[in-house]
């Protein structure tokens, strides 16, 4: 996005545009997390060095450490960015439909998108990040938390949501995760998305019963 414009007729010499240092350092940022996702998709995150991640993201060996004080800063800085991501798509997409079961539907739907679209930081934040260290598993068991809310609110459409139990919806994150998380080691990730019934009819099942979460998952 320039952040100048031209005051006379003449075309500016070819590289002069300007780009805000923000925005130059989110799009550094960007690459460096894209660049370590990848890397460690293709060996692991303990085989990966700062050199490797330097290397694919094609910047300079003191750019990164501008950026990030360590390899472990940087893939705490790659979960944080994967679960923002979905977790806004996931919102966006659950906010514009009406019912809870729906929201459910949407939101699904979307995370499952955001898997297919992102399998490297999919894995990252899914896979990897479960061996990576203690602060990354940390960063996992919160990113689950995250998505709590979304379902807690089906205790307010259950008839019988007081007498759930009070990690119903701990269970249910964890579950879909699980699920998500067997898939992305299979290899299954570009099939992902066709989850979405059998998932919104686990998810929903406990709330309204068996039969109206299968009507919902159609």
């Amino acid at each position: 996005m320039f952040v100048t414009q031209r005051t006379s007729t003449m075309r500016p010499p070819p590289g002069r545009q300007q780009l805000s240092r923000e925005f130059i350092a989110q799009h550094q940022r960007a690459r460096i997390i894209s660049a370590l996702a990848e890397e460690t998709v293709a060996r692991g995150y303990r085989a990966v060095t700062v050199a490797d991640i330097v290397r694919r993201a094609g910047i300079a060996r003191n750019t990164f450490y501008e950026n990030f004080s360590s390899k472990e800063d940087c893939f705490l800085a790659a979960q944080d960015y994967g679960v923002e991501e979905a977790l806004r798509r996931v919102v966006d997409a659950a906010s514009k439909v009406e019912s809870w079961q729906g929201r459910v539907s949407a939101g699904l739907a979307a995370f499952l998108n955001s898997v297919a679209t992102e399998p490297a930081l999919a894995r990252t934040c899914i896979v990897e990040a479960l061996s990576a260290g203690p602060a990354s598993r940390a960063r996992y068991e919160e990113s689950l938390q995250a998505f709590i809310p979304l379902f807690r609110i089906g205790r307010k459409v259950s008839p019988h949501g007081e007498e759930l139990p009070a990690t119903l919806e701990e269970t249910i994150v964890g579950g879909i995760f699980w699920i998500v998380y067997q898939r992305i080691i299979l290899g299954e990730t570009e099939q992902i998305e066709e989850l979405l019934p059998e998932l919104v009819e686990f998810a929903l099942t406990p709330y309204i019963g068996a039969e109206a979460a299968k009507r919902s998952s159609a």
